[in-house]
């Protein structure tokens, strides 16, 4: 059987269905993003404590992942994934009614759980049925759904909870969740490449052994685990700068701020195409180098010139994700499930590290110091994707005599 192909019925449905799943899946996981002031106030709660709203739901989407992916090994990709969004969209209504902000972290914690069946799995299906030459636009127009979602959430809840309460906001993405399964499960065809087995333990920690003592991977991981946690602790301590003096910024102009994430939906396709052209890691360096410079310029205390960092680091970081995310694929020319989880396991647990230890940062040193957090992040990653030439070439021997 052929595999998808851009330009045909099938190639179009499963962009769809896929720009859909991405979008709910990030609607729901950032929805509190810019909700973190309003923790603090209503419950007395430091903005470190306040983090962990998204924190705790982005660590226990990365636990999740590792076994979602072994689920879909025995009962199929889009079953599973149908069931982790319908799961995280009933949990979504829970979270709106909490009482306590305990209560809303417990929550939290369990839709991301719910949450981890969505991701690993979309690649791991697309790097099956799509063709090699199309699976880079793709996956750039699945993570641009992503972006759309991340853009959504946090500007609706933003803005809703400035007319009535983050309780009817966090109850609004919950209703929008659902349609967005509905096409999902109408749009997405059926596995053709797929060929489930029985779930073998000691297979799976060996595939995961086998991706982990691929230098090239463990470079791959790393820059994942890096940009997420720069991006992430940017924007979880972005409200508290702009809500408070000199600035005063309102949480509904708070929210809107994210709409520079639409940059994301060009970034990831484009730079995608640009990497299949001029090379993976040459772009890859392209897009992290533009990272740092957007972080960088946020340190200007004027308020225009500070909003003009944030457009050419989310240009370079949703590029990033999408050539980086796109090479496991590559890369993995067997368990692609167990690599594709492997890959974001590492870019979420980063958000949870780095969004939870830029509190620590911002409580003591202020926005420079989350700032000088970010900056070392993104040379690490530099340096790792400048390490990548020397891990593509034995490894791409060894897998021929494999072969």
């Amino acid at each position: 059987m052929e595999h998808i192909k851009k330009g045909t019925k099938a190639f179009r449905k499963t962009n769809i269905a896929f720009f859909a799943a991405g979008f709910n899946t990030f609607a729901i996981l950032y929805s509190t993003q810019p909700l973190m002031p309003e923790f603090t106030k209503d419950f007395g709660v430091s903005p470190t404590m306040a983090s962990l709203s998204l924190s705790v739901t982005t660590i226990s989407l990365a636990v999740s992942m590792l076994f979602f992916g072994v689920l879909s090994e025995v009962w199929g990709r889009k079953p599973v994934m149908m069931a982790s969004l319908l799961a995280a969209s009933a949990m979504s209504v829970l979270t709106a009614c909490s009482p306590s902000f305990e209560t809303l972290l417990l929550l939290r914690m369990i839709q991301g759980i719910a949450l981890g069946g969505l991701p690993s799995i979309a690649m791991a299906y697309l790097g099956e049925e799509m063709d090699g030459g199309s699976l880079g636009v793709a996956m750039g127009l699945y993570i641009s759904g992503n972006s759309l979602g991340a853009v959504f959430g946090r500007i609706l809840t933003g803005m809703m909870t400035d007319f009535f309460s983050w309780h009817v906001a966090l109850g609004t993405i919950s209703f929008i969740s659902f349609l967005a399964c509905l096409i999902f499960w109408l749009s997405l065809p059926p596995s053709r490449h797929f060929h489930p087995r029985s779930p073998e333990p000691r297979k799976l920690l060996l595939s995961f052994g086998h991706h982990l003592r691929d230098r090239g991977m463990l470079c791959l991981y790393g820059i994942g685990f890096l940009i997420l946690g720069s991006n992430v602790a940017l924007f979880n301590y972005l409200g508290y700068v702009l809500t408070a003096p000199p600035y005063h910024l309102s949480q509904t102009l708070v929210g809107w701020i994210f709409i520079i994430y639409l940059v994301g939906t060009v970034s990831s396709v484009w730079m995608a195409k640009l990497a299949d052209t001029y090379g993976r890691q040459k772009i890859l360096i392209v897009a992290l180098g533009l990272t740092l410079i957007g972080v960088l310029i946020t340190l200007e205390s004027n308020l225009w010139v500070k909003m003009l960092g944030l457009p050419i680091l989310v240009f370079g970081f949703f590029g990033s994700h999408s050539i980086a995310s796109a090479w496991v694929g590559r890369r993995a020319l067997q368990d692609k499930a167990q690599a594709s989880s492997l890959y974001l396991f590492f870019y979420y647990a980063g958000s949870s590290v780095a969004g939870t230890a830029g509190g620590v940062f911002w409580s003591s040193y202020g926005w420079a110091g989350v700032v000088g957090l970010i900056a070392g992040f993104l040379l690490l990653a530099l340096l790792l994707a400048a390490s990548l030439a020397k891990a593509a070439k034995p490894v791409a021997v060894a897998m021929h005599h494999e072969r």
